[in-house]
């Protein structure tokens, strides 16, 4: 049993801030009690639901040099994130439940925060041939995506989209045109012809999240859009969820706290994609955020080495850390008065949980205790070298920044103390 004390509870189902006091027991919280009990004094700190991040990149199998299950677990601790959902984008890519089984055996072996595996939707994420969802989804998949390479055949996607619903799997897409965006590093305007760069309309971003929802109402399948960046697909997020279709949405760390001029020296740390996007672009997705229509933040944590980035912005691999300056760099949004912290929380926390329906996300007696404790103002500067993940392709190098992780906790016990 542990009671942690003298803390400022952060309830995003509640929208609150309160201050309390919380008793672990067997991996769960079992009381919420008033903040002078005795037990692990918080000084008054924020404590929260652990952060559950969609959308991790891990190297194993196949670019174990850039990041380990070891590595990116303790990075995770290290952010407040106690859940990882991992992308399927590995060498070879998780397509099949013999590789589904090795990636869940390594990660229990090793992580010390849970890992929740997605697989791919087609097999080699080639897009041409459904993978085996049915038996993927027996074998421990959370959701199907084929990261950063969409479905372009519409044909293709249907089947795969009928067979989903049918089978109750999650879908995850990621919203770019293929042919508008293939080659683009940055975004089309005044910018990308200064800079001399390939750039794709945000237009790419509206159509394949059309296209998307128009199969989805098709076929009644539950779908998530991975990333929505650009203010020209609010309106067709908005209408679908108007019509009551089972859509949700993300938006990745990096779109949400920088935007296009970010990239004006050509620093390769900044090329992710999608490509960053103007400032009008950045906040319209923010507020889309504050007022729930985009539903999950995520880091996107996509590790490189440092050959893949010491090159021309045009041929540098795209991809930016993320697991342990997530929280850091989201502060910001309440720093700024953006939004408060159980807005915030509802984004990285309790929305994901709801989604994967896990029974973490939640500050209430029987949720796991999957927990953060953080300081939300102390100020920092950012050294990449001072990061647990194997690659330090951050953009926030260097930044002054406010928020620390002080303690971590998955299933009540201590992962990560500063």
């Amino acid at each position: 049993m542990t009671i942690l004390t003298n803390a400022r509870l952060i309830d995003p189902e509640a929208g609150t801030e309160t201050l309390g006091a919380l008793r672990l027991e067997s991996g769960r919280i079992a009381e919420i009690l008033p903040p002078d009990v005795a037990g692990i004094d918080c000084g008054g700190k924020y404590l929260a639901p652990g952060i559950i991040d969609i959308g991790v990149k891990i190297g194993e199998p196949g670019e174990r040099h850039k990041e380990s299950f070891r590595t990116a677990g303790l990075a995770a601790a290290a952010g407040g994130v106690t859940t990882m959902v991992t992308r399927p984008d590995t060498t070879p890519a998780i397509d099949t439940p013999e590789m589904l089984d090795f990636f869940i055996r390594r990660a229990r072996e090793i992580s010390p925060v849970n890992v929740l595996p997605m697989a791919a939707l087609t097999k080699g994420r080639a897009g041409a041939e459904m993978a085996e969802i049915g038996f993927l989804q027996d074998a421990g998949a959370v959701a199907f995506s084929d990261a950063d390479r969409p479905v372009a055949n519409p044909k293709t996607l249907q089947r795969i989209l009928t067979y989903a619903g049918a089978s109750g799997a999650l879908v995850i897409g990621h919203v770019q045109q293929p042919e508008l965006s293939q080659g683009a590093c940055v975004t089309a305007g005044p910018l990308a012809t200064k800079l001399g760069l390939p750039a794709v309309s945000p237009l790419a971003e509206r159509m394949q999240l059309e296209r998307d929802v128009a199969l989805v109402e098709a076929t009644g399948a539950r779908y998530h859009a991975d990333q929505i960046t650009c203010r020209a697909a609010l309106p067709v997020l908005e209408r679908a969820k108007a019509a009551g279709l089972d859509i949700t949405a993300g938006v990745s760390i990096h779109h949400l706290t920088l935007n296009e001029f970010d990239i004006e020296d050509y620093r390769t740390f900044f090329k992710v994609k999608p490509p960053l996007r103007p400032e009008d672009d950045r906040i319209a997705v923010v507020n889309a955020v504050a007022s729930g229509l985009i539903d999950i933040i995520s880091s996107m944590h996509t590790p490189q080495d440092e050959e893949s980035k010491r090159l021309p912005f045009e041929e540098a691999a795209s991809g930016a850390v993320g697991l342990q300056t997530m929280l850091p760099a989201l502060l910001q949004l309440v720093h700024g008065g953006y939004m408060d912290l159980p807005t915030l929380w509802r984004a990285i926390s309790l929305n994901p949980a709801r989604l994967l329906g896990l029974e973490s996300g939640r500050m209430a007696v029987g949720a796991a205790a999957d927990l953060v404790l953080f300081d939300a103002d102390a100020p920092f500067i950012m050294d990449r070298f001072t990061l647990l993940s194997k690659s330090k392709n951050t953009p926030f190098d260097g930044r002054r920044m406010q928020g620390k992780v002080l303690r971590t906790f998955v299933s009540g016990e201590q992962v990560y103390e500063r």
